[in-house]
């Protein structure tokens, strides 16, 4: 039997497809899979830990004509908000926080409107609108690609699941307690108990919408081996002229280090993050996973190529 601790209230499988959630997921899921859309929306789909990030900053950027002095100073979380981040949050948690920071009126006020849903949220912002968010496209409203732009981000599953590995064991909110390491992470991933999973099925679902003229498919691979080409083939999607100087300081702003320094990303609040663990931001490399030890790494890959092959989908190598 295997089971994924964590989620105070509990999990939730949705639909034929059995995507995985938190259990407050359920009394929104309607009005998340209706929300009114807007014709210069941009919305980003990822599966967690693709890159997610990294294409915020660069799709905001140039939508808002490279404005480098509101990227530093607005957070990024603001500019482009994740659309069910609600659904990540319980009142339990909230409560334990909230005591821990002594009912600070501040850090209240930030745990409410965590609490707020995507949906309404999204009513309150000007437009153009850019949205994040890690629902596949199954379970977003039907009219999105004949409506808005759409940018889909996919990045090999190995680095996926470290990534998201340090992720759960970053906030405390995900409840994850690390029982196992992270090779029974990887069984956890293979079986499709992460929330959003199933992983196969999520990009199997941007894959097939990569041809139609609203969508924007795109390997993390690929934006990390020529970030310039990358750039440019967003702003040609988001129908911007961008010129080699915007370009080349785009890709310097970009640079890790520099990304960290200058782009304002907050998902957390005292006590809400685990000290020990590795950083929101971590390296964004490709192929830097050092946690599959030669007894997973070799089924791994072949349950990895099985996959790929059913969806005709082919990861760029390093």
């Amino acid at each position: 039997m295997y089971h994924f601790e964590g989620e105070r209230t509990g999990f939730c499988q949705v639909g034929p497809k059995k995507w995985i959630f938190p259990s407050p997921y359920m009394p929104y899921a309607e009005k998340y899979y209706n929300v009114p859309l807007r014709e210069d929306d941009v919305w980003i789909v990822t599966y967690p830990r693709s890159g997610t990030t990294l294409c915020q900053e660069i799709i905001w950027l140039i939508n808002n004509n490279l404005d480098y002095k509101t990227s530093k100073s607005v957070n990024l979380t603001q500019r482009f908000p994740f659309y069910e981040f609600q659904i990540l949050h319980h009142d339990e948690v909230h409560k334990e926080i909230e005591v821990l920071n002594n009912n600070d009126p501040e850090v209240n006020e930030q745990l409410r409107k965590w609490r707020i849903p995507g949906y309404i949220t999204l009513e309150q912002l000007p437009s153009p609108r850019h949205i994040k968010t890690h629902f596949s496209f199954s379970l977003l409203p039907p009219k999105l690609i004949d409506t808005c732009k759409v940018i889909y981000v996919a990045r090999n599953p190995k680095d996926v699941a470290v990534s998201y590995y340090h992720h759960n064991l970053l906030f405390k909110v995900h409840g994850y307690l690390n029982k196992g390491g992270f090779k029974k992470y990887w069984e956890f991933f293979q079986k499709d108990l992460l929330t959003f999973s199933p992983y196969w099925e999520h990009i199997r679902e941007g894959w097939e919408k990569r041809n139609e003229k609203n969508v924007l498919f795109l390997f993390y691979e690929d934006l990390i081996k020529d970030m310039s080409s990358g750039i440019k083939k967003i702003a040609k999607f988001l129908e911007k002229t961008i010129g080699i100087d915007d370009v080349n300081q785009l890709v310097n702003h970009l640079q890790i280090d520099n990304f960290r320094k200058s782009v304002p990303i907050t998902y957390s609040v005292n006590g809400m993050a685990r000290e020990s663990a590795q950083p929101f931001i971590r390296q964004g490399k490709v192929g830097e996973n050092k946690e599959f030890t030669d007894d997973i790494l070799e089924s791994a890959d072949k349950w990895i190529e099985e996959n790929a092959n059913k969806i005709g989908i082919k990861f760029p190598v390093k």
